[in-house]
């Protein structure tokens, strides 16, 4: 057929492929190619067959459309609906679009045809073509013995026809192919290649169906297996029912499935949780064995699996809580707020480990609350005071009786949210036996780098403990084990100052107590100078918790009086407080407005925040001695040991006598004797005390001093500044010598305290003793014989140092 061009009608099919030669029957719908069909029956009844490249398009372009189709003729049309035609075509030959000029009210396009190539009859008797022959039979022999749906007559004619070309065109279009995969067998022109392709496409059909059939067995086996169960299980279940022990265990494992499968956990957790739902379904009625996978069943469907609290992450909102709840403890604060705004600039960030350490009372754990309060998660508290067995953190294995998951995975049980804030009180208390160092087994717990799947010894299922934030609180960390130390942020919380203990009293506790007491607002006035005579004369502490009680004890005694005395008001004076708070408890200091010989006030650090620690030395006539009494530790002994160097050392400097510590026996004594004492801070304060007293010259009054001593009289930094800072102002000291070293440390300290105390920064012991000591040579008295005092008086323009005010 020489190839021309003509204008010819356009029918736009849809996933369908017509091949010429061949007679096939569909549906049109669509408005535009119900009018085609109509314009070519009133012409030559030929209409060009074309498929889309996309099934979704309603509107067809040129674009849409395949370039190859089938010009065909329309042998029957029957209407079905108004909107619907049947129609029968029948495949004349292949055409190629040149243009679509028309694509309204129907497609009209420009096609021209296509010359199929003609074989020789040489090349059809080939042996090749044999062999590409019975190729093409083998290959539709065992499509059609897969698919079970391929006609009879069909596989007579494919098995008959021996014309290559046709053959090709008359599968493809008999089997189901894609749309694409029948556009090229159409487009190939080619005889031979064109069933080369087909028999490519049937042989992958051949692979699609085999695996099909494989996969449809292994269902079928499946299916028959489960029925097979099924069987069984309802002869078991009407056997139990017979025994009076049947359905309300089958419901229990179907509620257990149920919940299980509700959950939607990973596959390996639901594998695992099924197993045990299978095994407690094997087990018989009252078994122990039932109980125990039961109680495991029940503690694993408790957890709060996949639940999360929305975390409220906003800087100002917890600034607020905090700022309400506490008073004083800035930097704590400021540091708080910076792990939230981390949160709220990266929400997906893993849970933090923080370490609240200070002393008792401080409000360590109360700040843990208010963080809990700010972020809106969950708070579980957990106290590891005194826990000593590795089993409470991980959990005891579920075959012991008795046994039960570990104090981590109960709290989050607890919380309700797999997010909570956990607080993990007293970590520095944790105990270690032989059974097992709980400290150990926190390692895994307080690390984000590992808890992402922490296994508890009772679930034996891998938990997520990423997104938990844990806030642990300690008042030392010296004795938290250093691996576990290191895998926490240490904030330090330091005693509040007297100024924040006024404040805090007016802001919290006094209306707590007041309405824990029952007392109205303005029945009771306490002014400020009351609180300070209560926290100077009856509380020795770094936080608030006695003086609440004492506080306590006041609004107790007003309670009596107002209902007995008669009385609408108390204000509570000064001078009231011996009579309701009994004598006071801590007297004032004795050796702090007097000027005395070898009589040296110290500072010292405490728990309860900072201390006068009075040292006392005598000299006697002797052999030598060095006499150390007042409960020293190792520490402060070896301190005086090397005063005593550093003085002999500068004997000559100093004035005093050269063979002294052959002659002179000197006793270091610290009052209060039963409180233990360590550390090398007292260093100047023995130094200049031995001085004085051997020398006879007073030290000055209402001076208190802190540092350590070395041997060749220089002076170290020492720790703890802010409490015996403290301490000075309480007991009515003007002067504090503190280490230059320590001078960075005064911006710590409370601008009232900052205020009212003179700090003279000392380098060296010369310094010490030149503003500590007076100056004026006392007399000298009469001595044994072989006794002289000499002592070369010390000015402060011999010796150099300044006061530094502040």
């Amino acid at each position: 057929m020489e190839p021309m061009t003509m204008n010819i009608p356009v029918l736009a099919l849809r996933g369908l492929t017509v091949f010429p030669h061949m007679t096939l029957t569909f549906d049109v719908e669509r408005p535009i190619s119900i009018t085609a069909l109509e314009r070519a029956m009133e012409a030559d009844q030929e209409i060009f067959l074309v498929t889309q490249r996309e099934i979704g398009v309603n509107a067809p372009a040129e674009k849409d459309l395949y370039e190859v189709g089938t010009v065909s003729h329309i042998s029957q049309i029957l209407r079905l609906s108004a909107n619907s035609v049947r129609v029968m075509v029948e495949g004349r030959y292949r055409a190629r679009l040149r243009r679509l000029w028309q694509t309204e009210p129907f497609l009209q396009a420009n096609v021209e045809t296509l010359a199929e190539e003609e074989a020789s009859e040489a090349f059809r008797r080939s042996p090749r073509t044999e062999a590409l022959l019975r190729q093409t039979w083998n290959l539709f022999s065992e499509y059609a013995e897969l698919a079970g749906s391929v006609p009879d007559e069909v596989i007579t004619t494919v098995m008959d026809c021996r014309d290559v070309g046709y053959l090709a065109d008359f599968i493809t279009q008999n089997i189901a192919l894609r749309h694409t995969d029948k556009q090229e067998i159409l487009e190939e022109m080619a005889p031979f290649i064109r069933l080369r392709k087909l028999n490519g496409f049937l042989a992958r059909e051949c692979n699609v169906l085999g695996f099909e059939h494989e996969m449809e067995g292994k269902v079928r086996d499946q299916l028959a297996r489960s029925q097979r169960d099924q069987i069984l299980r309802t002869q078991i279940r009407v056997l139990q029912n017979e025994l009076g022990e049947g359905e309300d265990a089958d419901d229990e494992i179907d509620t257990y499935r149920q919940k299980i499968m509700a959950l939607e956990l990973g596959e390996d957790v639901q594998k695992h949780l099924l197993k045990e739902v299978n095994k407690l379904s094997k087990q018989p009625f009252g078994s122990a064995e039932g109980a125990v996978i039961r109680n495991y069943l029940d503690v694993c469907l408790e957890m709060p699996w996949n639940t999360y609290t929305k975390e409220r992450v906003s800087v100002d909102a917890a600034r607020k809580v905090l700022e309400k709840d506490h008073f004083g403890l800035e930097k704590v604060k400021e540091r708080i707020l910076e792990t939230i705004a981390v949160r709220q600039m990266n929400p997906e960030g893993k849970g933090q480990i923080i370490c609240l350490v200070g002393p008792p009372g401080v409000g360590k754990t109360s700040i843990a609350i208010s963080v809990a309060k700010a972020l809106n998660r969950k708070l579980a508290r957990i106290s590891l005071g005194g826990v000593r067995d590795e089993a409470d953190i991980r959990g005891h294995r579920k075959t012991y009786i008795g046994s039960m998951p570990g104090r981590i995975i109960e709290a989050i049980s607890r919380s309700g949210s797999m997010n909570p804030l956990l607080l993990l009180d007293e970590i520095d208390k944790l105990g270690n036996d032989y059974r097992g160092d709980p400290a150990s087994a926190l390692l895994e717990v307080l690390d984000s780098e590992q808890n992402y799947a922490f296994r508890d010894h009772f679930l034996e299922i891998p938990v997520d403990l990423s997104k938990v934030m844990f806030i642990t609180t300690a008042n030392t960390s010296d004795t938290i084990p250093r691996p576990l130390l290191d895998r926490m942020e240490i904030i330090q919380l330091s005693s509040y100052t007297d100024e924040e203990k006024v404040q805090i009293a007016r802001r919290h506790l006094l209306p707590k107590q007041m309405e824990e007491h029952g007392l109205k607002k303005g029945s009771v006035r306490i002014g400020d100078d009351v609180l300070r005579a209560i926290i100077r004369d009856y509380t020795r502490e770094s936080g608030v918790r006695l003086l609440e009680r004492r506080l306590a004890a006041v609004c107790r005694k007003a309670d009596m009086r107002l209902l007995t005395g008669g009385v609408k008001r108390i204000a509570v004076t000064e001078k009231d407080l011996p009579k309701l708070l009994d004598c006071q408890p801590y007297p004032p200091a004795l050796h702090t407005e007097k000027e005395e010989t070898g009589v040296v006030n110290g500072l010292a650090w405490t728990e309860a925040g900072g201390e006068i620690l009075e040292v006392e030395v005598n000299v006697m006539d002797g052999s030598g001695k060095l006499e150390l009494t007042g409960n020293l530790g190792d520490v402060m002994k070896e301190s005086a040991q090397a005063a005593l160097s550093c003085l002999r050392s500068r004997a000559a400097v100093l004035g005093i006598e050269a063979d002294f510590y052959k002659t002179k026996d000197i006793h270091v004594h610290f009052p209060e004797g039963a409180v233990p004492k360590d550390g090398p801070s007292a260093g100047i304060a023995v130094t200049t005390a031995m001085l004085s007293a051997l020398t006879g010259r007073k030290v000055k009054a209402g001076v208190a001093m802190t540092g350590e001593v070395t041997l060749r009289g220089r002076v170290l930094p020492i720790g703890g500044l802010k409490e015996k800072t403290m301490a000075a102002l309480r007991n009515h000291i003007g002067t504090v010598l503190i280490p230059k070293d320590n001078v960075r440390d005064l911006e710590e300290i409370d601008q009232t305290v900052r205020a009212a105390l003179r700090f003279v920064p000392v380098e060296t012991v010369d310094q010490v003793f030149a503003e500590a000591l007076c100056p004026e040579t006392e007399p000298l008295r009469e001595e044994p014989a072989g006794h002289v005092a000499a002592f070369a008086p010390i000015s402060r323009e011999n010796v150099g140092g300044g006061a530094l005010r502040q």
